[in-house]
């Protein structure tokens, strides 16, 4: 598995699609709901299997010069479990460092919190709920 930068057009349609079609298709959310308005701000993250398929996505923004956020994690249902998520993590968490970040902060959800947990982010509160359906915590 490789983890990389999305940098053609190719990769950040592929890297898009997967974060619709794991974190928005499934509440019937539209095609863009993948995206907001720091997505040239960031930088971006995405796992590639030995096929060169993308398996693998996430976000690092920076709410200041000591703060990162973590957003829009997406890994493949058939991969979840296999340590993807954590090649993601691991790589954001690295480029955080290297802005100088010494906190990062998440919205998990209520699905995800175990797999936070088991990389050291704690749970700070109850958070919004996504779609009106999809709890949510502040890690």
């Amino acid at each position: 598995m490789e983890v990389k930068k999305p940098e053609s057009p190719e990769e950040f349609a592929a890297y898009y699609d997967l974060r619709w079609r794991i974190l928005r298709r499934p509440w019937d959310q539209p095609r863009g709901s993948e995206k907001d308005e720091l997505e040239d701000d960031s930088d971006h993250i995405m796992v590639l299997n030995d096929e060169k398929n993308i398996v693998g996505a996430g976000r690092l923004h920076l709410n200041s010069e000591t703060e990162g956020q973590i957003r829009f994690m997406a890994v493949e249902e058939n991969q979840q479990g296999s340590g993807v998520g954590t090649m993601v993590i691991r790589e954001l968490e690295r480029i955080a460092k290297t802005h100088g970040c010494d906190e990062i902060i998440l919205n998990a959800r209520d699905t995800a919190v175990k797999f936070y947990k088991k990389h050291r982010y704690q749970v700070l509160r109850p958070g919004h709920h996504l779609f009106g359906k999809v709890a949510h915590f502040k890690m």
